[in-house]
């Protein structure tokens, strides 16, 4: 049996493609048909990675009795949030809005068949009432039951639905731009809410949240010196990097953890944190040094390439929590599993240090985590060579023994701003872990977008086996541009120039409150839902508008394009209530209204390509989140005209401007290094 989704994309849609339920996807033939058979919609939207997904599926999608009421009361329209976002931040905050709390995975809504307002929303219901929660069966029949004997209660409560969602897009913007004060405060809370034990911010779950600390890693370095903060967030990256939320074999990280230590993940793993931790953990090593930040990043970024990124070179979405029907088996291990495959001297070694001479943590199975951290890469504390050696070797046996399980599918969606993100992970760390070859792999996952999902001067959101397709998101654009600036301080490349810019210029034309300020979520061609967000808090992603506010500052900088930075301090000013009201939740927003209040600085610098690379390995030796450093051959030609101005000479030759202001050009790096941290 199958239903409308076989000719699908998304692996998430196609996992149900053989459901008895008679699945839509969200197109006009689904929604033309609910409208004619005056059939209410019975939305359901979840992603392939998604472990309460697939429960549901089992229990309720996949049994032909649900079925068989589904079809006959509903017309059943099954959405991948991953490829349709727009679709999920509308229900999801639809979901808020009637229920009073946050929504989740599955999203379980039912809509009106003429307009799509959802008039009852819920997530994961099981196939039976259990534990307080209604059956999905008798859920669907009360809530078919109440549409058809209330109608006018339902057009009352989706004429209010309606106006707050209104309300909740447009906003009114701040008549002044905040000041840094906020970010002060923020800071605050997180450090109040810092848990100084196990590490992270409030108790469990514990997600890794890399906008928190970033906040803190900045807040710790230059003329702010904040000691307390950037203590906190070191201290919960190295809990992090220890527990089993890192995967201690084959790096990458999962998407949280289910307790306080950090030490038993939900273990799908999911490209947009391995990007920004990446980044993060590369940062954190050329401040603090650890070896284990070092080890962390050359463990992620090699997963990465080697399980994430396809032959064409676009980074691939996610690894499901499940295999083999059951979540985490292909990561967890057994006693006699252990005991089995590694000889006694590599076996208490071993033990010791992943904490498996204690009891089973796992559903009767061991998770890895490090128990104690004694070696890193080859670097001990208080160990002898033999000792790590045998440590090293049991763990790339057992590695190369898992590597025999039948593994966990992946999500083979290549999806433009979560590339960007990894994109940016992997060059930023290519820069701070002098490893040349991340950012190759970057750059070739950013020629693949470039290629295959840019046309007729529009971006697409996303391509499976071959197909790109759907309007990109704001969070494409901005997201990109960012990863492009990125990208460009590794390596110059004038057509990646003309890209940041036609990518900036379709974000201006195409998303831009013209009226309010802002940038909406979707295109102004995109297709009419019932609300067009803009949205300032951050969720799994850091918010569009902050991304958007933060490249266009950076790249309005570059060019002296007052256009950019005309539109960045729009978007602040419109999200200033949102910053003042939901301060820790704006996070990435404040990161770039810290970069309005203190311009970035932008060195350029001009010579042989020998030369530049000298210089800007030095200039590398320092963490400097607040300066972009682009390295220029001296025969690059065809530059845009505020680049043009500053021309190469006959040795190499620096120009630091901050924002759009420049100082008189500097032949002496040493000269340059002192400038730099006199301003820092």
């Amino acid at each position: 049996m199958t239903n409308h989704l076989k000719n699908q994309t998304s692996p998430y849609l196609l996992q149900h493609a053989e459901n008895p339920v008679n699945w839509h996807p969200w197109n006009e033939e689904a929604l033309t048909k609910a409208k004619t058979e005056n059939r209410p919609i019975l939305l359901s939207i979840g992603y392939s990675a998604c472990h309460w997904c697939h429960v549901m599926a089992h229990e309720s999608f996949e049994d032909p009795e649900t079925a068989a009421l589904m079809n006959k009361l509903f017309i059943n329209i099954k959405v991948d949030r991953e490829e349709r976002p727009d679709l999920d931040k509308i229900y999801q905050t639809a979901h808020q809005i009637l229920t009073q709390r946050p929504g989740g995975w599955p999203l379980t809504v039912f809509l009106q068949p003429d307009n799509h307002m959802p008039f009852f929303a819920g997530t994961y219901f099981p196939r039976e009432t259990h534990r307080g929660i209604i059956s999905f069966k008798e859920l669907m029949q009360r809530v078919n039951d109440w549409y058809l004997q209330n109608p006018a209660e339902l057009a009352d409560n989706n004429e209010q639905l309606g106006l707050i969602l209104h309300h909740i897009a447009r906003g009114t913007p701040c008549e002044k731009i905040p000041d840094t004060g906020l970010i002060e405060q923020v800071v605050q809370i997180l450090k109040d809410t810092f848990d100084n034990t196990l590490g992270g911010f409030g108790r469990a779950p514990k997600f890794p949240h890399p906008g928190n600390i970033e906040r803190l890693l900045r807040s710790g370095i230059g003329g702010q010196q904040d000691k307390e903060g950037l203590d906190a967030a070191l201290f919960t990256m190295e809990k992090m990097a220890l527990g089993g939320i890192n995967d201690q074999l084959g790096g990458g990280f999962c998407r949280y953890s289910v307790d306080n230590r950090w030490e038993i993940p939900h273990f799908e793993k999911m490209l947009y944190d391995n990007g920004p931790l990446l980044a993060l953990y590369s940062q954190a090593f050329k401040i603090d040094h650890n070896p284990l930040f070092l080890h962390t990043c050359t463990e992620t970024a090699g997963w990465l390439i080697r399980e994430m990124q396809s032959d064409e070179g676009g980074y691939y979405s996610s690894l499901d929590a499940d295999s083999e029907g059951e979540e985490g088996k292909f990561y967890t291990w057994t006693p006699e599993e252990i005991s089995h495959h590694l000889p006694r001297q590599q076996l208490d070694i071993f033990c010791a240090h992943y904490g498996l001479d204690r009891p089973t943590n796992f559903e009767g199975k061991w998770h890895l985590h490090v128990r104690e951290n004694t070696v890193v890469a080859g670097q001990s504390s208080g160990l002898d060579a033999d000792t790590i050696q045998q440590l090293q070797a049991a763990r790339l046996k057992l590695f190369n023994i898992r590597e025999q399980r039948i593994r966990p599918d992946r999500d083979e969606k290549i999806l433009t701003s979560w590339n960007a993100l990894a994109i940016k992970g992997m060059t930023v760390a290519a820069r701070y872990c002098d490893k040349p070859e991340w950012a190759v792999s970057a750059r070739r996952a950013l020629d693949f977008i470039h290629q295959r999902l840019w046309r007729n001067n529009r971006l697409l959101a996303t391509c499976k086996d071959g197909k790109a397709h759907l309007n990109a998101y704001l969070d494409d654009y901005a997201c990109l541009i960012d990863a492009i600036l990125e990208s460009l301080q590794h390596q110059w490349h004038n057509r990646y120039v003309e890209f940041a810019c036609r990518l900036a210029d379709v974000l201006l034309e195409q998303f831009e409150d013209k009226e309010h300020g802002g940038f909406y979520f979707t295109s102004h061609d995109h297709e009419t839902l019932i609300q067009r967000p803009k949205p300032y808090t951050d969720d799994a992603l850091p918010a569009g508008n902050a991304m958007a506010a933060y490249s266009l500052q950076r790249l309005g900088c570059l060019l002296v394009n007052t256009d950019y930075l005309r539109a960045a301090e729009r978007c602040l000013q419109a999200a200033g209530p949102a910053m003042k009201e939901q301060g820790q939740g704006c996070i990435s927003m404040l990161l770039a209204l810290e970069e309005y209040h203190h311009p970035v600085r932008t060195v350029i610098l001009r010579g042989t390509q020998e030369a530049l690379s000298q210089w800007q390995q030095r200039l590398h030796q320092q963490y400097r989140p607040d300066c972009m450093i682009f390295g220029i051959p001296a025969d690059t030609t065809d530059l845009p005209e505020s680049l043009a101005g500053k021309p190469a000479g006959d040795g190499t030759i620096a120009y630091l401007c901050e924002g759009t202001i420049c100082r008189p050009a500097c032949d002496s790096l040493n000269s340059l290094i002192e400038s730099l941290n006199r301003q820092a």
